[in-house]
């Protein structure tokens, strides 16, 4: 049930993050709609290359599928009703879409008896890699690439849930909850990681 959820939960979250820097960047209605499918979607392909799950297995997601193109659609012709202020809305959606597929991904990891270290990498690569793609393709910077603290959030999840210290359904959704407001904690007061520097 928990997987379900948090493949519901991730999709939606980035399918309308992924809409939202479309809208931000004005892109055309199809422009939108590639942009918040990659979102929702890419991350998880990546993921499945690199873990050896067959890509495939992406096709048979047509709920999700249908559940983000409904969004985008909304996001495309009714946001300016919905959301008046873009980047804050857009931030929201980008942590709770990185905290979802950054569970699921460890959770995927661990069904396969994969080890803790490629448990964090699945985490990482589900959580952020959509927001990777997205950032990418709108011609932006990527928030892995910069001192605000971001993949690091979807790694200790990874951790979490690898150590096995949060096994029910109750407590990976309180890990979701935990995870996406670290991350928006860390936007609201602007937690950095130390960079380093040439000099």
């Amino acid at each position: 049930m928990a997987w379900d959820v948090f493949s519901f939960i991730g999709t939606a979250a980035f399918a309308i993050s992924g809409a939202i820097v479309a809208m931000e960047e004005e892109y055309d209605i199809f422009g939108v709609y590639i942009l918040g499918m990659v979102t929702a979607f890419g991350g998880g392909a990546v993921r499945n290359v690199l873990i050896g799950v067959p890509v495939s297995v992406l096709w048979d997601q047509q709920f999700l599928f249908f559940v983000a193109s409904i969004l985008i659609t909304i996001i495309f012709f009714f946001s300016r009703y919905l959301l008046s202020h873009w980047n804050r809305w857009g931030n929201y959606f980008d942590a709770i879409g990185l905290a979802a597929f950054a569970i699921q991904g460890a959770m995927l990891a661990i069904s396969l008896n994969m080890s803790i270290y490629a448990v964090m990498v699945a985490a990482v690569l589900t959580g952020a890699g959509g927001g990777v793609i997205r950032d990418l393709l709108a011609g932006r910077k990527p928030l892995v690439f910069k001192r605000d603290i971001y993949a690091v959030w979807a790694a200790l999840a990874g951790l979490i849930v690898g150590l096995g210290l949060f096994k029910s359904d109750l407590a990976l959704y309180a890990l979701l909850v935990m995870t996406a407001g670290l991350r928006i904690f860390s936007l609201v007061f602007q937690w950095k990681l130390p960079n380093g520097k040439i000099h």
